[in-house]
């Protein structure tokens, strides 16, 4: 009997305890949730500072997340690219490249983050042409490379990889027309290409429309 009553309590307490695991963790999950909900509302209102910092706070309490320190990288990096002060341009790459290496060490088999990392090296090139464009431009194409090979149907990888590319043959005096082309892929990839979560990137559509007219 007194088997019995132990046998009977230590299931009670593995439920109970069960129960209080599962319970923590949609707690943790829905404030998670809520809180990237906010940022990205920080950033839809163009309060890019507090919107990359929300991020960057989400990222350090959930290190097992790579979404919030690739929009801290995602965030700082566009706004480098509308900034003309040139010592902004260096703050906000710097914490570009910080939030991002910290998921680069993590995962060598993700196409967005080497996108993210093109971005960034893109945006070097446009800070500083002469002395940047040289030495980021190889490196940035097999980036794209890399990310290509990993995930060929992935928009944003034939957008961006595209769109560096174009910016490549203007300034040598090159045709367009391939890459154009792969402009087009891109938008018929957005059509059918779904996000693994909420918060997985699906930016690009309006860019890669702006940029099929500019080929036209």
């Amino acid at each position: 009997m007194t088997n019995l009553c132990t046998t009977l309590l230590l299931f009670v307490i593995t439920i109970v305890s069960a129960q209080e695991k599962i319970s923590s963790s949609q707690e943790k999950s829905a404030q998670f949730e809520q809180r990237m909900g906010e940022a990205f509302g920080l950033w839809k209102a163009d309060k890019n500072t507090e919107a990359s910092d929300l991020f960057e706070s989400i990222a350090a309490a959930e290190p097992s997340k790579w979404f919030p320190n690739y929009y801290v990288a995602l965030v700082n990096t566009t706004t480098a690219f509308r900034t003309k002060d040139k010592d902004q341009i260096s703050i906000l790459l710097g914490k570009a490249q910080k939030a991002l290496d910290v998921e680069m060490d993590k995962d060598q088999s993700n196409a967005e983050l080497y996108v993210m990392q093109a971005m960034i090296n893109t945006a070097w090139i446009v800070y500083d042409p002469m002395t940047n464009g040289q030495k980021l431009a190889g490196p940035t194409m097999e980036l794209y490379t890399r990310a290509e090979a990993i995930a060929p149907n992935n928009p944003r990888v034939l957008l961006s990889k595209a769109e560096f590319e174009i910016g490549a043959a203007k300034f040598w005096g090159q045709d367009t027309k391939p890459m154009c082309t792969q402009i087009e892929k891109a938008i018929a990839l957005f059509a059918t290409f779904k996000p693994t979560t909420p918060f997985s990137p699906s930016w690009g559509l309006d860019r890669a429309l702006e940029a099929q007219k500019k080929c036209k």
